[in-house]
């Protein structure tokens, strides 16, 4: 199974490299960032062993195409993807935090909120609530944005405008800008039979200072969907909700005996367990994007990409 892993290429005006838990971006004359999404999986902040065919494609496409559906609310960072793995975009200085929202009680809220926890990140949750239930208004949850592939830390927006990570203006607009993304992102989720249960933005800002959303948008790494369809009646009989997320890994995680802490031991992931998370994330693009995914030729993925990179540049 052909996965891109990791990069080394050297392209014209090149500077450094950042390498993320999935993305690697390539910062040329210090003008233009070039985006590789590449086939890692990171679950419990840890990069797995293995590759998963197509993931960076279908994360790029998907984030690619919410960019443009949600420019005319807030401005981004994306110019061109020349490869189907590779965004282009403005350089930018990004916030050093996450801005989580979340509409419904799932996934880490609701590990917090199981363990007796009724406050996250300075947010009082509502007593009586069972795991995916609705609140009653989104909350705003946001993560410190970690370095070298440390854990994020949940943060409280008191902690960080009294500890200056972000000024109050700006902490005002990335605000405002990620309720009008999540509001966007249900409406089109809405008409897809979805229903956008909580996700993640990040935001930087230009040469010029103009804040931009960067990195991924609504994918299933930095989301999670559930369908419309049943969901009332799975909570009403207080069964699981079927979801559109990489949740079901961290799930198969858990129950093979692995959360991410110290001493723990990545479990084997066998080719066939491999190929249906591939599936997966195909089944979750048809979706959520509403089309069929195109496969690219994968035969010589680093000679794909360093081609057309190459050729965008020159031009």
């Amino acid at each position: 199974m052909n996965t891109i892993t990791t990069t080394h290429f050297q392209f014209p005006g090149q500077k450094s490299v950042y390498r993320g838990k999935v993305r690697e971006v390539y910062n040329i004359n210090d003008e233009l960032l070039v985006m590789i999404a590449t086939d890692r999986l990171s679950a419990f902040d840890v990069v797995l062993p293995k590759g998963i065919p197509y993931k960076g494609q279908i994360l790029n496409q998907i984030a690619t195409k919410f960019m443009h559906l949600t420019q005319d609310i807030v401005p981004n960072w994306l110019i061109a993807t020349p490869d189907p793995n590779v965004a282009v975009g403005h350089l930018c200085e990004p916030f050093k935090v996450e801005m989580v929202i979340r509409g419904y009680l799932s996934g880490h809220a609701a590990r917090e909120y199981a363990s007796g926890k009724r406050t996250i990140c300075g947010v009082i949750m509502p007593e009586g609530l069972k795991e995916n239930d609705k609140f009653p208004t989104p909350i705003i949850t946001p993560t410190t944005k970690a370095d070298n592939g440390s854990h994020d830390e949940d943060i409280s927006r008191e902690a960080i405008l009294a500890n200056s990570i972000v000024s109050e203006e700006d902490y005002l607009v990335l605000e405002k800008y990620t309720r009008d993304l999540y509001q966007r992102g249900t409406e089109i989720a809405a008409g897809r039979g979805l229903i956008l249960v909580d996700t993640k933005y990040e935001f930087g800002k230009t040469k010029e200072g103009k804040i931009v959303l960067i990195d991924e948008i609504h994918t299933p790494d930095s989301s999670r969907y559930f369908y419309a369809d049943d969901y009332q009646k799975r909570q009403n009989n207080g069964e699981e909700q079927k979801q559109l997320s990489k949740e079901f890994v961290r799930r198969w995680l858990i129950e093979n005996g692995f959360q991410g802490k110290d001493g723990q031991q990545i479990p084997d992931m066998s080719d066939e367990y491999i190929q249906t998370v591939s599936d997966r994330y195909i089944e979750l693009y048809e979706n959520i994007i509403g089309e069929e995914f195109v496969k690219a030729d994968i035969s010589d993925i680093n000679q794909r990409i360093e081609k057309n990179v190459i050729d965008f540049l020159n031009r």
